[in-house]
């Protein structure tokens, strides 16, 4: 067995102080689920455009989430419960493939997920811009954009459980005046405007691209998962709960805008609800909404980078990047990975919306197709893995279940321009490369990297805190779609720890 290959399997998470390092809890855990995902209804009026009326944009968020979100959430539940470490899909991939193909996904996901977070500082200056048309400037854009990026990039750094805390506030303030509107709509609501279409007006590229970006990520939130409280009870219901949220945060100011409001199908852009607001409140729900939109960013900001950051720290932690990535602040934060993604946004702010979401889509596109191979990879090559949460499918029901997605996976990028083809290509190249040049740095000992000893000695010390959680999680009542699997005793997961792979 290779060295890099022994580095690969249950890797266990950094053994910092729970004082300096507090676990994230179901409430929290769900609202950075929420943000990864999601983040509330902004960006979804474009559905209604493209989808030539509101019945495809109402179809869809009820219909895709069954084929695409629910999958997704079900494979992330199960894999991130049998391998609660830092890095998530990493560690997956690692474990199916080897290390070569867990660089890859991980640089992949990486590169996506700096491209995604580069988008919410310029989004949020152009909610504000409504009402400051100063933003419109770049002499007052660009140092914003800044002040934006440093200012989040602090919270991260201060602690997870402060990002968690604020994602749960944020989510909350964002999400309410679409309750408001959605009551204040009733009156006005006429059930046939919804089953409104005009298909020669539908733009199945855009429609197909605006779903898919407002509904995929699901697996983010696996790359932090050694810091989560009793993750073998805790992520199951935390995406049960985020499904749920993601789903009814689309659908109510969806039925309620297009219901109560006699508008064309065309006036649905960015921004859209808004208006709606405006039309069915007054002034001051408008306001609030614009409020909310700038809001959910920063939300969605916080969430990208902490996921951003914490994989990379799994990756330092598996011997993959040099070992500085791994290194924690006083408050358990990753500091020099938050600082590597930080730099990533400030350069990839330059490009406009349409080339970052058609770019990451292909990226995410690429990721996604191997997590399901390693997914039923994994339920071949190990069938006695120790599964807290089990998807309760044999392989060959597994593999059916993974089929959708990937066809929607296929179409999503058969939708991507040449150049988009261009530039992701040229991610993965890179990537290619990348992974040698690390080998021959950790050969030759230009810096330093975490031995095979150092993290037998990680797995030494934290196999007793690793089988007590295993051991909660047998009590523990874990309801996507109501599977657990029987927990093996001590013994054997202590065995299982130590002679992986």
């Amino acid at each position: 067995m290779g060295e890099e290959e022994g580095m690969v399997t249950h890797v266990v998470k950094n053994t910092a102080n729970d004082k300096n390092n507090p676990k994230l809890t179901l409430l929290p855990l769900i609202a950075l689920i929420f943000y990864e995902v999601s983040g509330g209804p902004f960006g979804v009026e474009d559905s209604v455009k493209a989808g030539g009326g509101p019945l495809l944009s109402l179809l869809g968020f009820l219909i895709f989430p069954l084929f695409w979100s629910i999958p997704e959430a079900l494979i992330t539940a199960e894999l991130a419960t049998s391998f609660p470490q830092n890095g998530g899909y990493v560690i997956w991939i690692s474990s199916a493939f080897g290390p070569f193909w867990g660089f890859q996904e991980g640089f992949w996901k990486w590169f996506s997920g700096v491209m995604d977070n580069a988008l919410y500082p310029v989004l949020f200056l152009d909610y504000l811009k409504r009402s400051m048309p100063i933003f419109n400037h770049l002499i007052a854009r660009i140092p914003a954009l800044l002040g934006i990026t440093v200012s989040l990039t602090y919270l991260n750094y201060r602690g997870l459980h402060i990002v968690g805390f604020s994602t749960v506030v944020l989510a909350s303030f964002s999400l309410l005046p679409f309750l408001v509107m959605g009551i204040l709509s009733i009156p006005r609501i006429r059930p046939r405007r919804w089953i409104a279409v005009d298909f020669k007006k539908v733009e199945w590229r855009g429609y197909f691209n605006t779903m898919f970006w407002n509904l995929n990520y699901w697996d983010k939130a696996s790359t932090l998962a050694g810091e989560v409280e009793d993750p073998s009870r805790t992520f199951p219901k935390a995406l049960l709960g985020a499904v749920l949220l993601v789903v009814l945060s689309y659908i109510i100011p969806l039925l309620a805008g297009t219901g109560a409001l006699n508008t064309n199908p065309s006036e649905w852009s960015d921004g859209y609800f808004a208006e709606a607001g405006m039309l069915i409140g007054s002034l001051w729900l408008k306001w609030w909404i614009q409020a909310a939109a700038a809001m959910s960013n920063m939300g969605l900001f916080e969430a990208e980078m902490s996921s951003d950051a914490f994989q990379l720290l799994g990756m330092s932690e598996m011997g993959m990047l040099p070992s500085i990535f791994a290194s924690r602040s006083k408050y358990g934060t990753p500091t020099i990975s938050i600082l590597c993604s930080a730099t990533g946004v400030i350069f990839l702010s330059w490009m406009t919306f349409q080339e970052i979401v058609e770019f990451l889509n292909f990226l995410y596109s690429v990721g996604m197709l191997l997590e399901f191979a390693a997914f039923i990879k994994l339920r071949i090559k190990k069938p006695d893995l120790h599964r807290p949460y089990k998807v309760p499918f044999q392989t060959v029901g597994a593999t059916v279940l993974c089929l959708p997605p990937a066809l929607l996976l296929l179409f999503v990028m058969n939708l991507a321009s040449i150049k988009t083809f261009i530039v992701s290509g040229s991610v993965i190249i890179l990537g290619l490369f990348f992974y040698p040049a690390i080998v021959h740095a950790k050969e030759k000992k230009w810096c330093h990297f975490n031995t095979r000893e150092q993290l037998n000695d990680l797995q030494d010390r934290s196999a007793a805190a690793f089988e007590l959680d295993q051991v909660a999680a047998d009590d523990a009542s874990l309801s996507l779609l109501g599977h657990t699997e029987k927990v093996q005793d001590s013994k054997t997961l202590s065995q299982e720890i130590s002679t992986a792979d």
